[in-house]
């Protein structure tokens, strides 16, 4: 019986250390392929380094329960007034991932703020805990009254930041109904009936989410582990962050930079969300938006929020264009950067439109896009690698 018992801890322990190998073996493969990628963004976006970006201003906004939101500005030369763009990103992530986006919108001659949710980036936690969508969408406002005191704004959230849109709503209804005259849902949920299946299909992700807090706080506790076993891991982290993130061959630039946001998140703050992503539901506040023009947005292959869970957004709002863009994943903006600049560019012209003639033009249109040229840069790039190896 012993024997037997080693034989079996024996093969199982040889059958483990075979997957981590194999995954460690992909994980390399994996990388080796991103880094023939290297330099594609910087073609794409007409910028040397496509992921450094210095804000034209920085300042800190105090919510009323002590958290201190980090938020940077960026005023092109010669401003002159008009909308303010205002970007809020999602879920373990930082304004950081809507660094393309920054830099096209500001280019175009528009005002852009964009701020680090509470516990992600560089803002503070506060004292409410744990957090909640209602509590972000206060946030939002926070920021909103000391860096746009006055004139139209578009909003525009990814994610979890699209909640906190939908949340600002709820919250100073007044506000969004008399100075947003446009917003961008993207890969985002009105919620209702549990939302979030963290990729891993609606069972096992509901017992991850309910597992989720405790584990994570856990590992939390133990910081110096988690960091060394992250550097141990690199190509790993990255082989996962691939996985879950995008839905085309992406650049080990983009995968790395996208990486160090997510990771960067304390696991404490990831665990906390988790309760108030699931409870999400702002269905109710969606019709606030009713006057504005909206875009909303979705990768087809997002396992994180799939298309579907933009439906009620789109039902309610008459104003609302629906993108769905082939080949992406949930860091759309990162992985189709010049595909989602047009089509924030696009929003914000039709915003200033409508306001003018008080109502939005857009009637409910659903279009399928597919980023032909950089399927094209993609192949080109290989192509060349494959005639220096030659």
């Amino acid at each position: 019986m012993a024997s037997r018992r080693l034989t079996a801890a024996t093969i199982g322990a040889a059958a483990t250390a075979a997957a981590i190998s194999a995954t460690g073996a992909a994980a390399r493969q994996a990388t080796n392929r991103r880094l023939r990628l290297d330099g594609l963004e910087a073609a794409e976006v007409g910028a040397a380094h496509p992921f450094e970006w210095v804000a034209g201003q920085e300042l800190t906004v105090t919510t009323d329960d002590g958290a201190a939101l980090h938020v940077e500005i960026d005023e092109p030369d010669g401003w002159q007034g008009g909308p303010t763009i205002v970007f809020t990103h999602g879920y373990c992530l930082a304004l950081g991932s809507w660094i393309h986006q920054r830099r096209a919108v500001t280019r175009a001659g528009f005002r852009v703020v964009a701020w680090d949710q509470r516990g992600h980036g560089r803002s503070g936690n506060g004292t409410q805990q744990p957090p909640t969508i209602e509590r972000l969408g206060a946030d939002l406002a926070a920021v909103l009254e000391v860096c746009v005191p006055t004139g139209p704004i578009v909003l525009i959230g990814h994610s979890m930041g699209g909640m906190t849109m939908m949340a600002l709503a709820e919250h100073d209804p007044v506000l969004v109904r008399e100075r947003v005259i446009g917003a961008a849902f993207v890969a985002t949920s009105a919620g209702g009936g549990g939302l979030v299946s963290l990729g891993f299909g609606r069972f096992l992700g509901t017992a991850l989410l309910r597992m989720g807090p405790g584990v994570l706080a856990n590992i939390a506790a133990r910081q110096r582990l988690w960091k060394a076993a992250r550097r141990l891991g690199r190509d790993v982290e990255s082989y996962l962050v691939e996985r879950f993130s995008f839905a085309s061959p992406v650049s080990q630039e983009t995968v790395r930079f996208a990486a160090d946001m997510l990771l960067a998140t304390d696991l404490t703050v990831v665990g906390s969300f988790l309760p108030a992503l699931e409870a999400h539901d702002k269905r109710d506040a969606l019709p606030i938006f009713g006057h504005t023009e909206a875009l909303v947005l979705n990768g087809e292959g997002d396992v994180l929020t799939p298309p579907d869970h933009s439906t009620a957004i789109v039902e309610v709002l008459p104003g609302s264009e629906h993108v769905v863009i082939t080949e992406a994943g949930h860091l759309v903006m990162l992985e189709h950067p010049a595909l989602v600049d047009a089509q924030i560019l696009a929003l914000i012209d039709r915003a200033i439109a409508s306001a003018a003639v008080g109502a939005p033009q857009t009637r409910r249109i659903l279009r399928q896009v597919t980023d032909v040229a950089r399927r094209k840069a993609v192949a080109s790039r290989r192509a060349k690698r494959v005639k220096e190896r030659v």
